[in-house]
């Protein structure tokens, strides 16, 4: 407390901003810390010695603004201000998973795997699950979206067809990705041009030089993985999930209507998180 009090009563012109060696000193130290961490938990690291590893490395970083002369008022504002501005994605993600789950309850997931296994043949399944993800994505902007809904249905599809599900995982990422980065309703895609005084249309024009070529090589690659897929090993487990779906959900072109009101609304730029939550 005394050290906060201290601090409090300094001249905030006496405040300097930090050298890029003491910037870097709180990066360092969340690096290692987060590296021991899974070093030493491996998969149950997330489950709470990351966050502890987090803390330390923002109270190296508060400690290091204490030094610079930066009152814990001011220190405090700029915990506020980032919390702040991580309150939206928190929110979209929290509607992404009410969103998922409440498709799968009432069967619009099941049948998206239904009438995937029905059309998608299994030699092009990879490229045309990246191409889906890239189109929906491209639309909607938002990668998060597509990979929680779309993404689980043609996971769901893959099982059903034998397929290799981190294969199929991989596809929808790449798609899901490309999507937002093309999409001109994609937030990040509005931010980057906003914060560097640029036209939002530039800044995809300059984009289309990496990501176009980078999707191009992903469909050719996912194409020619899927030639060496041996189909006819794939029927009896496809027969086998069409049949549980349709024995554990309700399948049926309705249930389709909460992905086109998601479209809707999505084209008809309306703000994100009313639209998943809808």
């Amino acid at each position: 407390m005394a050290l906060i009090e201290q601090s409090e009563l300094r001249n905030e012109d006496s405040s300097v901003s930090p050298t890029v060696v003491q910037a870097l000193i709180p990066i360092c130290v969340l690096i290692f810390l987060l590296s021991f961490s899974v070093y030493l938990f491996g998969e149950d690291a997330s489950s709470g010695p990351n966050q502890i590893a987090l803390c330390f490395g923002a109270a190296v970083a508060a400690l290091i603004g204490w030094y610079n002369g930066q009152s814990w008022v001011d220190i405090e504002s700029s915990i506020v201000t980032g919390i702040t501005v991580a309150i939206k994605p928190l929110l979209i993600l929290l509607s992404v998973g009410m969103l998922i789950g409440s498709w799968i309850l009432s069967g619009t997931v099941p049948t998206m795997i239904y009438y995937s296994l029905l059309i998608l043949d299994p030699s092009i399944f990879y490229a045309a699950s990246a191409l889906i993800c890239s189109l929906i994505a491209l639309s909607i902007g938002s990668s998060w979206t597509v990979a929680g809904t779309v993404g689980i249905a043609l996971i769901g599809a893959a099982g059903g067809m034998g397929l290799s599900l981190e294969i199929t995982a991989g596809a929808i990422i790449s798609g899901s990705y490309f999507g937002d980065k093309m999409s001109p309703l994609s937030e990040t895609t509005n931010l980057a041009p906003a914060v560097a005084g640029t036209d939002l249309f530039t800044h995809i024009g300059h984009m289309v030089w990496t990501t176009v070529p980078s999707i191009l090589i992903a469909l050719v690659i996912f194409g020619l993985i899927g030639l060496n897929i041996d189909t006819s090993a794939t029927n009896s487990d496809l027969q086998l999930t069409m049949q549980l779906l349709t024995e554990n959900f309700t399948i049926h072109p309705l249930m389709m209507l909460p992905v086109l009101l998601l479209l809707f609304m999505a084209n008809k730029k309306l703000p994100p998180i009313p639209t998943i939550v809808t």
